[in-house]
């Protein structure tokens, strides 16, 4: 299984929407998609799926459900698993109550190709625990200096938590795929300056009117207007996507999560 957490550095960015409508081109492209909605603060998967999740991970949690009964069925295909405040309460978890939800998460590997994380906004232990777990970061900016800014400062914190991080940069809301180009070239020529690290381009996504119609309506844009230009460049994301992969760490997700919860508790008892 492939994971790939999405995240940025401040909020209002579009970063759940890119997870969402990126997982239902992935599924169209015969994928097994999964996306765990891993945003303590404002956990929305199911708004802008327009799909109620009848449990979420305070279900499985509260010893009420699998993790395998409470992934909800999305549109497109998509699969997705609700957090909300559940979150919290599985990075406070204790050892013998985590290894027990570890075990639990360990059997959607073998029913999920890809698993996507959509985690909180900002540097904090529990959005860098999914980050250093999964196989790649996908780091959503836009062109606003203080998008930009704080884009870096969790490419810095990441690096210097995971060195040899995959962190491919999205930039979301451009008013041309140029502009986009231009805006990574500055961000990767700071990192490679300062942090002597390089961040890798996955493209980007143009402001389109589309994208805000369908967010109001809870509609995912690519299939509600599948011809957009924020549809289009979604789609060539999860080609590249799809093109480019080397699994370095072959650890199994759990694995990895035992490790790196295990660390963001110590750091945060």
């Amino acid at each position: 299984m492939r994971t790939i957490s999405i995240t940025s550095g401040k909020g209002g960015v579009g970063k759940t929407s890119i997870a969402v409508n990126l997982g239902i081109a992935l599924a169209n492209r015969g994928k097994r998609v999964l996306l765990f909605d891993a945003d303590l603060g404002l956990a929305n998967v199911d708004v802008l799926l327009g799909t109620r999740a009848p449990y979420t991970l305070q279900h499985v949690l509260a010893g009420e459900k699998r993790v395998t009964e409470i992934v909800a069925r999305g549109p497109g295909g998509l699969d997705f698993i609700a957090g909300g405040s559940g979150i919290q309460a599985l990075v406070n978890l204790s050892g013998p109550q985590l290894d027990r939800f570890l075990t639990e998460l360990s059997e959607l590997e073998r029913e999920t190709d890809i698993l996507i994380f959509d985690t909180g906004a900002g540097i904090d232990d529990t959005v860098m625990a999914f980050l250093e777990a999964a196989d790649e970061t996908l780091l959503v900016a836009t062109p606003d200096p203080a998008s930009i800014t704080d884009a870096y400062a969790t490419a810095k914190t990441l690096f210097a938590r995971k060195p040899a991080a995959n962190i491919r940069m999205v930039l979301n809301m451009v008013a041309n795929v140029q502009q986009g180009e231009i805006v990574y070239g500055r961000v990767n020529t700071i990192c490679r300056q300062f942090l002597d690290k390089t961040l890798h381009y996955l493209g980007a996504v143009r402001s389109d009117p589309d994208v805000v119609a369908c967010t109001r309506k809870r509609q995912p844009f690519i299939l509600a207007a599948p011809k957009s230009a924020a549809s289009t460049d979604v789609g060539k994301l999860a080609d590249r996507i799809l093109g480019q992969f080397e699994q370095k760490d072959r650890r199994s997700l759990v694995e990895r999560l035992r490790s790196v919860f295990g660390i963001a508790l110590k750091k945060s008892a």
